[in-house]
Formats: C-alpha cells, structure tokens, sequence
C-alpha cells in the first residue's frame, strides 16, 4: 500500500511538473484598481491552495456544527 501511495505521488509531481513548464504565459489579474502580472501556473497554484483553505474551513464548521447538534446536554 505504501508503494502505490508513493507511486501516486510522484505522479502527481509529475503532472504538477508539466504544468508549469508548458503554462508559463503571462496573465494579468485585475482586481479593484490593481494590476499584476502572474503566470498562468501561479495563479492556477494560488487558487488550488485558496480552495483548500476554504474547504478546510467549511468541514471544520460542519464537523463542529454536527457535533454540537448531537451531543447530550
């Protein structure tokens, strides 16, 4: 099991590897009254990671949330 873990990952790297060398255009973001300039492999990066965070953050309120719901008082 752990073999087909770590043969998991590394393809995964892999994937992650090809990416962003053959996504390295420039992309410029616009927000408010700001704009930056980023790769596409970067933002694409920054946003998995933002989805992450958030996502953590929505089961970690429903876990509590559940918790609280079914506890004896």
């Amino acid at each position: 099991m752990r073999t087909l873990c770590a043969l998991l990952l590394l393809v995964f790297v892999a994937a992650i590897v090809v990416f962003a060398t053959q996504n390295r255009d420039s992309v410029t973001v616009n927000f408010l009254d700001r704009h930056e300039t980023f790769t596409l492999s970067a933002i694409v990066g920054a946003v998995y990671l933002l989805g992450m965070v958030s996502g953590w953050t929505v089961v970690g309120m429903l876990k509590r949330t559940f918790y609280r719901a079914t506890e004896w008082r």
